[in-house]
């Protein structure tokens, strides 16, 4: 049944779907028409087309299969590549089934070395995860029009290479892994804690991230930051029961019911971190982020948080890693692990003077 909205409920309710529904499209079009530019410009013209008839229309039941198909028939108008792009898209169907593997070998072929860092982490939110350049631009903390640009330019170039759609060779993975990781921990976040004002966090994204997470680390058994990024997203969502109050506002670490923690969830996390640790002896960013996070999840009150530890990771981190929100943190953590050192030693020589 369809069910007519209007104004500004439709473009919300439009923003939900492409959010859940771009990224899988996209992934389906690129893989066969070999095209970021093509596929990019269907989507596009599907979601422009909703906005247009779904104020009068309703939304239909099936809103991903309606933009799927209105996708295709806008390509079989255009026809304005290859010989072969009519018989392409003329054999494209829906449902399209596009796994999380085929989005993973997508997310390889956007982060080609022929791009640089940061055109193909934009490329990949872009097309792959379905981020707007809005949000994309939160998390590089630049104007929005510089992801635009970045976006377009990644997207020309990319044709202009013919960049295969596929998982690379053993021997080039090192050089995509770390654009790759990034990709799903940037996907996390904004799931995590969202940019957008409509609400404050998408599951839909943090699922993506983890299923892509776990994908990951499956294709690289060898690379101990693929374990320590799935272990750092599984040790978040394991406090996600607590982390909002019935208004939907952000509850802060010190305050949440931790009660409502999946212990096991937790468990399991921190024993795959560990597994990692000591298999490959090789620490990184994600890694310690996960130490870290495992810390917080262990503490059964936030007074028993070992600041100490916590701390030198912070420490690690910032030589690996530095950025000014690690330093913030670390600074955090020092005024909070010089506080219970203090308290402790208070402690101490109050029970020396007690002592006979």
């Amino acid at each position: 049944m369809n069910e007519p909205v209007h104004g500004q409920v439709s473009q919300k309710v439009l923003a939900r779907v492409v959010r859940e529904h771009a990224g899988r499209l996209a992934a389906s079009l690129v893989s066969l028409l070999g095209d970021f530019a093509a596929a990019e410009d269907l989507v596009q013209d599907a979601v422009e087309t909703a906005l247009r008839r779904w104020p009068a229309e309703g939304i239909p039941e099936r809103p991903d299969a309606w933009l799927f198909t209105v996708a295709r028939r806008r390509g079989l108008d255009v026809l304005r590549r290859e010989s072969n792009y009519r018989a392409k898209l003329a054999q494209l169907t829906w449902p399209a089934p596009v796994p999380h593997a085929d989005r993973l070998r997508l997310i390889f072929t956007c982060c080609h070395p022929v791009l640089s860092r940061t055109a193909q982490i934009a490329l990949t939110l872009r097309v792959v995860c379905g981020l707007s350049a809005a949000q994309i631009a939160a998390a590089f903390l630049v104007p929005g029009s510089s992801v635009a640009q970045r976006i377009t330019r990644a997207k020309r170039k990319s044709g202009e290479a013919g960049i295969p759609y596929r998982i690379p060779a053993e021997e080039e993975l090192p050089q995509r892994v770390e654009e790759v990781l990034t990709v799903i921990y940037l996907l996390f976040n904004e799931g995590y804690l969202s940019s957008t004002a409509e609400r404050a966090q998408a599951r839909d994204l943090v699922d993506d991230a983890e299923w892509l997470a776990a994908l990951l680390a499956n294709l690289l058994p060898k690379e101990p930051e693929a374990a320590g990024l799935l272990a750092l997203i599984r040790l978040h969502r394991a406090r996600g029961a607590a982390r909002f109050d019935a208004q939907d506002r952000l509850v802060l670490l010190a305050d949440q019911d931790r009660g409502q923690w999946d212990r096991q969830a937790i468990e399991q996390a921190t024993a795959l971190l560990t597994r990692a640790a000591r298999t490959h002896r090789r620490p990184g960013p994600y890694q310690l982020q996960a130490a870290i996070a495992a810390c917080h999840a262990e503490a059964k009150t936030f007074a028993d948080t070992d600041w100490a530890q916590i701390l030198v990771f912070y420490d690690m981190l910032l030589h690996l890693a530095p950025s000014p929100v690690t330093r913030l943190h670390r600074a955090i953590a020092l005024r909070l692990a010089g506080l219970h050192l203090r308290a402790a030693m208070i402690w101490i020589k109050d029970l020396a003077r007690a002592t006979p």
